[in-house]
């Protein structure tokens, strides 16, 4: 008998307003805005994946109500390739856009179904999805990100939030900039170093805030700091090209790829030979099934695997290739409350390494509880 998908349910999960959120340069980020998608399949095995959006989620809800469900119930979960290349289709077919499916949320939800798929792939092969995508290592280094702007903090609050987190062990940590001048950002930066010390990485991440001209000049301000790297330090419009103006202009290592909206956008980037590290997301992207070959090619490119967000959800990918580096941590639970509460056994983290769980699948099981205290049902 072959196996199918039976049944999809889907939920929008969404953290609590807190009264100073948390800003990067120019946006403030959710406390979580994520699509949760279960699969069952004609044998009775369940498997989960997570779309990410930090823009409003509900053209992405809409698409659901508005009848995908009927092109996945009936597909094989065993072929992801062929159900991903489906759903991806999409955004380029009259059918999308009669329904009023819009291109960004076919592709985060066909990211969502795709780790769903490879969930269940693993479990009935028995094995964890690291060792199914190559079983290079059972651990990752992770760094926690960190030194949001928020209204009313100054480096006395800053101070105290690194000593916090340097006090949980760990030995990597990535730091927003671009928010304010570039002194006022030195002068933050260099408290951080200061408490830190430089035993430990210190990354630096911009959110693409900088033009080329204010990039240049913060290079050689970051130069005495030894930073880990510079993360998407420039304006979206021509940030490949000028990705590639600066990395002729400085010895940090450059890296971006989570603002891209598919794979190709990264190719292109690996193609400017700009980037030292690539970040991009699964599940605002791709899925697994794009993000191994987008592995594949940072090993061919001598570039690094360093994902954006959800480290229990990509640490299976980093763990599994010789260009795996880093997992992105939240550990804050303000910040982020579904790293911190939807799963029953998340791997853990101690002095900057992640383990990974040797179950099948993503090896997580979702708490229920959390699923309905932040979840409310779409489908």
């Amino acid at each position: 008998m072959t196996t199918t998908i039976s049944a999809l349910d889907v939920f929008l999960l969404r953290g609590p307003e807190i009264d100073r959120p948390h800003w990067v340069s120019h946006f403030i980020v959710p406390t979580a805005n994520e699509i949760l998608v279960r699969l069952t399949t004609s044998d009775g095995v369940e498997g989960f994946g997570l779309a990410t959006s930090y823009t409003n989620a509900q053209p992405i809800v809409d698409v659901f109500k508005n009848g995908i469900a009927d092109l996945i119930i009936g597909e094989s979960p065993l072929a992801p390739e062929r159900l991903y290349e489906k759903l991806f289709a999409l955004t380029s077919t009259r059918y999308a856009t009669e329904r009023g499916w819009g291109r960004e949320a076919l592709v985060r939800i066909s990211s969502a179904i795709d780790v769903a798929c490879w969930d269940i792939m693993g479990k009935m092969a028995g094995l964890p999805l690291y060792q199914m995508f190559g079983g290079y290592r059972d651990e990752v280094p992770c760094y926690v990100t960190c030194a949001y702007y928020r209204d009313g903090k100054d480096l006395a609050e800053l101070r105290d939030e690194m000593q916090k987190l340097k006090a949980q062990g760990h030995l990597g940590f990535k730091a927003k900039v671009g928010g304010m001048s570039l002194k006022e950002d030195i002068k933050r930066l260099e408290v951080i170093r200061e408490v830190i010390g430089f035993d430990k990485d210190l990354m630096v991440d911009v959110n693409r805030a900088w033009d080329l001209e204010t990039a240049t000049e913060a290079v050689k301000l970051l130069a005495p700091l030894k930073p880990r790297w510079l993360e998407e330090p420039l304006r979206w419009a021509d940030d490949r090209r000028q990705l590639k103006l600066l990395s002729q202009r400085t010895n940090i290592p450059l890296s971006g790829g989570e603002s891209e909206l598919t794979m190709y956008g990264c190719r292109a980037m690996l193609e400017e030979q700009a980037i030292q590290i690539l970040q991009f997301d699964v599940t605002m992207f791709g899925g697994f099934t794009e993000g191994r070959k987008m592995a594949a090619m940072c090993e061919l490119h001598h570039v690094e695997v360093t994902p954006h967000h959800d480290c229990f959800i990509h640490a299976p990918l980093v763990a599994s290739t010789p260009a795996g580096c880093f997992v992105e941590a939240f550990t804050d639970p303000e910040r982020d409350p579904l790293q911190a509460e939807l799963f029953e056994n998340p791997p853990t983290i101690t002095d900057g390494w992640l383990t990974l769980n040797r179950d099948p699948g993503l090896g997580l099981t979702l708490n229920e509880d959390t699923v309905r205290k932040y979840g409310t049902r779409i489908l």
